[in-house]
């Protein structure tokens, strides 16, 4: 597995370092990042990840319309200039797009690689797919365990020029590349954990490279058209991440730190390849945009697998009322208590009301004098949810509150979906390869890792005051003067979604060390149910990462029934850290400096 940048010659890099980037974050990333990729500098190896929790529920209902389908169709097309353009560097491409299909993909890539005259030796991995088991109950549209990377690892040792697979661990398509070149065994703890902490960099593309980073403008980043990513993994599983010359957007402690605690919990990162502790991490600057990774330690991997599960939840509509200008209060009454008398005779499963209160005094645009209340409805039959709801709302037209309006026509119900989490036994799950000549090598657990390789993570470690530096008072202010001002003032933030949970991670501005004693002493579990009203009366924990200067808070249950039930405004989470940043408290004038 040899491409145009193996020797590192005239790049920065090390020798014998493998190159891996990433040229897609989610299905409906940015279309051209393949070719990005590929001509703006030397790699061994570009990966693409297209699955998400969601995108699994999307390509479920693609195969129940036709069972050819079930893959991303957006990596094909990129192909049919970016397959020659991997040959030609002699760059492996190693992708989930397979989604619920890989075989399909597979043979669909040799089809146009035939097509177009370009030799390509294209493999795959299945057995993820869980679909058929019983015990999964009714109404199961997927199910699929996520598996880890030696089924890439065996298609890239057999000579594949491209890999697909299925549903696998976001990272396990650079833990698998790593151990194929490195010949790595699969109880090299440290170095797989180091590739895993490399592909969770690199998974969300352009996030490790200044996108979504909340610090851009005081950074004075440019992230108008931030670059993707690449890290040069070492023999002993550091890295570093980079980006190529002339690209968009930074590569900084920063960004990397970002990208770290999204979508993480606690210390313990547990994959179906190793469990890598966070907690070990070390960042440093090695050059512009050249971030090193290094001191990742790993634990053996769990013995279970985890199996996401995607079903049909039932339908949903929603209607936004505008309502301008004065009385904000009483008109939301009214129209609530009018739909509420329409939609008596036949309510839906579920109703919400929520009033988002985007209005100003005095404003000088129509827009900023307006409110907005949303109702969403929810029921087992689309008709409940269909015109029994959208058309008692247009009836208000000339019968509610002045200046009534809604922010787009009336809708038909739509199919939600829901996603939840399973575990089983990691020997209960195939994982097959299948390379190149067709040849299939089952390389599926044999056994499971003995029992005190599963480990809780560490007690959470209660704040403590820190006679170094400056701590909260009891009541909650601070000891020295003080100002308020919004928290992301010296705090940084990156939240997500997991199923139902999200999490949010926190980090001390610049990693600075004052900041993170105050954040830490500061930021608990109870302070930030206050700070996030909606969080109250949910499971909220709170992780320590002291390498990282950073917490990492998880929210049980504020995401519902998951990204697909759309239970939230915000239904990914993906602004809630940004929430928090804005919310004010008490901090240290010296921090405001």
């Amino acid at each position: 597995m040899t491409g145009t940048g193996g020797s590192g010659a005239g790049t920065g890099a090390g020798p014998g370092v493998l190159r891996i980037g990433n040229a897609s974050g989610f299905y409906g990333d940015r279309f051209d990042a393949l070719k990005e990729m590929l001509t703006g500098g030397p790699l061994d190896v570009l990966t693409g990840d297209y699955l998400a929790e969601l995108t699994m529920l999307i390509l479920g209902r693609d195969r129940l319309k036709d069972p050819d389908r079930g893959y991303a169709r957006t990596f094909l097309r990129q192909l049919e200039e970016g397959l020659g353009l991997a040959r030609e560097r002699g760059v492996a491409l190693v992708t989930n797009a397979g989604g619920l299909n890989p075989a399909g993909l597979a043979a669909a890539i040799r089809e146009l690689s035939a097509r177009l005259g370009i030799p390509a030796r294209v493999a795959h991995v299945e057995g993820d797919d869980l679909s058929g088991r019983s015990s999964w109950g009714e109404g199961v549209l997927t199910a699929n365990a996520y598996l880890g990377g030696a089924g890439v690892a065996a298609c890239l040792r057999a000579g594949a020029d491209v890999v697909v697979t299925g549903r696998v661990a976001d990272a396990a398509l650079v833990s698998g590349a790593a151990a194929a070149h490195f010949g790595w065994a699969g109880d090299d703890w440290d170095r797989l954990a180091g590739a895993v902490v490399a592909g969770h960099v690199l998974e969300c593309g352009t996030q490790a490279t200044g996108g979504n980073y909340a610090f851009f403008d005081r950074e004075g980043l440019d992230v108008r058209h931030p670059g993707f990513p690449l890290v040069e993994i070492a023999a002993d599983g550091s890295c570093v991440v980079t980006k190529h010359p002339g690209t968009g957007g930074a590569v900084t402690v920063g960004t990397v730190t970002a990208q770290l605690l999204y979508e993480t919990a606690g210390p313990r990162y547990p994959g179906p390849d190793v469990t890598a502790r966070l907690d070990s991490v070390r960042l440093s600057q090695a050059g512009t945009d050249r971030v090193r990774i290094d001191g990742v330690r790993g634990e053996p991997r769990p013995g279970r697998l985890k199996v996401g599960l995607t079903r049909l939840g039932g339908f949903r509509n929603e209607v936004t009322f505008v309502l301008t200008g004065l009385d904000i209060e009483a008109k939301a009454a009214l129209v609530r208590g009018q739909m509420e008398r329409a939609l008596a005779g036949r309510r839906p499963r579920e109703v919400s009301w929520s009033l988002a209160r985007t209005d100003r005094p005095d404003a000088a645009v129509q827009e900023e004098a307006s409110a907005l209340l949303r109702l969403v409805v929810r029921d087992d039959d689309a008709e409940v949810v269909g015109r029994a709801v959208t058309g008692p709302a247009v009836e208000l037209a000339l019968a509610s509150v002045p200046g009534f309006h809604v922010t787009a026509p009336p809708s038909r119900g739509a199919p939600y979906g829901v996603f939840t989490a399973r575990y089983v036994a990691a020997t209960d799950v195939p994982h097959v390869a299948v390379l190149p000549d067709g040849e299939r090598v089952d390389v599926a657990f044999r056994s499971a890792p003995p029992p005190d390789a599963r480990q809780p993570d560490p007690p959470r470690p209660v704040p403590e005051p820190d006679p170094s530096g400056p701590v909260p008072e009891p009541s909650g202010a601070p000891a020295w003067p003080a100002r308020r001002a919004p928290l992301g003032r010296v705090v940084g933030a990156r939240s997500g979604d997991k199923g139902g949970s999200a999490n949010i991670g926190v980090w001390a501005r610049d990693g600075d060390e004052a900041v993170w004693r105050w954040m830490r002493a500061m930021l608990t579990e109870e302070r930030l149910r206050q700070l996030l009203p909606e969080t109250a009366g949910l499971p909220v924990r709170r992780y320590e990462l002291p390498n990282l200067r950073a917490l990492n808070f998880v929210i049980d249950d504020i995401l519902g029934e998951g990204v697909a039930a759309q239970h939230r405004f915000d239904p990914q989470a993906k602004a809630l850290g940004e929430w928090l940043r804005a919310r004010h408290v008490e901090i240290p004038e010296a921090f405001l400096k």
